[in-house]
């Protein structure tokens, strides 16, 4: 996929600035998930909007533009992609991923990527517009410069997806209920994802971790270890 972000970085920033309320929404959904301690990574850190002010401390992105406006954040980041991660099994307490499973060739490794660098009950914490949602249907219907590359999920696809790679406990929480252009307030957050524009998935690993040759499979002929 073209590096459509970082070819406009400071365009994909400023929406944040121009639709402050969806953008504070999604905030306190996500920290609705999010564990108040603990070691954390953002797979697709952007810009570092989210990153930043949760006090997520490590993050990658593929693309070296927007991780200059991460590092100007505070986040320490690496240039990588989700599905191949630069980082040593069962490191982080837990793992975040805002939208990116929609920009990713595949979701599936992105999610078995995060199950391995999580250390056992570590939390997974997933953002996502769906594909069924008001919003979801819009962003498609535009085509806009961004969503127009986007492969929109479904909670249930990316259930499945989290089942799959061995996690557990899913819960859902969603907001934002008309379009980020008519929002006047901050959305409140309410359990569930039938309704909202931007729903979070939070999951477990399972504390015997997952059953498979993992080792083999993501071993690195050279590992970074966040200190």
């Amino acid at each position: 996929m073209k590096d459509i972000f970082g070819k406009h970085s400071r365009r994909y920033d400023a929406w944040y600035e121009n639709n402050k309320f969806a953008y504070l929404s999604e905030l306190e959904a996500i920290k609705r998930f999010l564990p108040k301690t603990g070691k954390g990574l953002e797979i697709g850190v952007g810009t570092g909007r989210f990153a930043g002010p949760l006090g997520i401390k490590w993050g990658i992105d593929p693309s070296e533009k927007v991780l200059k406006i991460a590092r100007e954040r505070g986040v320490r980041v690496r240039k990588s992609h989700g599905e191949k991660l630069p980082f040593r099994n069962n490191t982080f307490d837990h793992v975040v991923s805002i939208v990116t499973l929609s920009f990713v060739r595949s979701p599936a490794r992105v999610i078995q990527e995060a199950e391995r660098v999580l250390k056992r009950n570590g939390k997974i914490i997933i953002g996502i517009v769906p594909r069924e949602s008001f919003l979801g249907k819009n962003y498609l219907k535009k085509r806009g410069l961004f969503y127009k590359a986007a492969n929109l999920l479904t909670p249930e696809e990316v259930k499945d997806f989290l089942k799959a790679s061995g996690f557990e406990d899913i819960s859902f929480c969603q907001t934002i209920f008309v379009l980020p252009s008519k929002m006047r307030s901050v959305h409140k957050v309410s359990e569930g994802y039938a309704r909202g524009g931007f729903v979070v998935i939070r999951a477990k690993k399972h504390d015997k971790g997952q059953k498979t040759s993992s080792d083999d499979l993501y071993r690195r002929e050279k590992h970074e270890r966040p200190d």
